[in-house]
């Protein structure tokens, strides 16, 4: 199963089919019968969201569609804030159709009619004759093609949050790897910082006794140093850390070689690995463990960046 992007742009055109305007005299009279089309232009633009938040801007003769536009939306997408645009597309000489013969037919026996009762009429102008057959062609009705446009507009959007979801998954493959890397490195460092710190602790506590001149006798010195040495590498010790980052880690290539909705859980699992991380470098006792520790912070805020563009 593919995992989806919540960034996305697509758009797309639908026309609405030809249709005879009807007019059953010029049938009658053999005249050419008028054909009418148009057509739907429809946008549709995608950002990461944490829940589905949908915005509609739509010409006024669409607006009874928003809500099977809705219900489109809501079928495809669980996540994103997405806005659908949505406009008639007009010809530049789709507001002057071609007068036919009987129109002006029409007009010039209507003007006569005029002229012979008010003599002092004026003539029709060439302006006023188009926008009298202007106004008497056919509508033409879009709703179907609105909705196919629409219907276009969301599987090429799918498709591109499709392709961008698989390029999220290669980078975060990437940095998962270097955290992976990161782990083994740090796995054998553990037990060699916590032995040089028991060591460590062990002569500065007999430094101590000797200082103050106390009565304890070495082998009671020796046991007393190792018990607060072991106390304190229990302190320092990031083994069960490192552990429970791996399984963080398995965790999410499993989901991203499932696919589908990841991204709520990817983003919860990244802050696990990011705590994990924290506590690592604030009990690291060595220099070596804190640089990992640095390291494994940056790639996480790396993937926490791209998985927020998750579905």
């Amino acid at each position: 199963m593919s995992v989806y992007s919540m960034t996305g742009f697509a758009s797309a055109v639908a026309s609405a089919p030809d249709h005879v305007g009807e007019n059953t005299e010029d049938e009658a009279s053999g005249a050419p019968r008028r054909h009418v089309s148009g057509a739907v232009g429809a946008e549709l633009r995608s950002v990461n969201s944490r829940f589905l938040d949908l915005s509609f801007k739509l010409a006024d003769e669409f607006r009874a569609l928003e809500p099977a536009l809705r219900d489109m939306l809501t079928a495809a997408f669980k996540r994103g804030k997405i806005e659908l645009r949505m406009q008639p597309q007009r010809a530049a000489d789709a507001g002057w159709p071609q007068p036919q013969p009987e129109q002006l037919h029409t007009l010039a026996r209507l003007e006569g009619t005029v002229q012979n009762w008010l003599p002092k009429a004026g003539a029709l102008s060439v302006n006023e004759v188009l926008n009298w057959c202007r106004a008497a062609a056919p509508s033409v009705k879009l709703e179907d093609a609105a909705l196919e446009s629409a219907r276009q507009a969301i599987a090429a959007l799918t498709e591109a949050r499709e392709r961008e979801g698989a390029r999220l998954v290669g980078v975060l493959k990437d940095k998962l790897a270097g955290l992976k890397a990161l782990a083994e490195q740090a796995q054998p460092l553990v037990p060699q910082a916590v032995q040089r710190q028991q060591e460590r602790f062990v002569q500065k506590y007999q430094e101590a006794l000797q200082a103050v001149g106390g009565n304890v006798t070495p082998e009671v010195a020796q046991e007393r140093g190792l018990q607060e040495a072991a106390a304190y590498a229990l302190r320092i010790d990031v083994d069960e850390e490192l552990q429970r980052l791996k399984a963080h880690l398995d965790e999410i290539g499993r989901l991203l070689k499932k696919g589908g909705e990841v991204g709520k859980r990817l983003d919860f699992l990244i802050q696990e690995l990011h705590r994990e991380a924290n506590t690592l470098g604030s009990k690291a006792a060595a220099l070596e463990l804190t640089q990992i520790s640095v390291d494994m912070k940056v790639l996480i805020e790396q993937m926490r960046e791209q998985v927020q563009n998750l579905e």
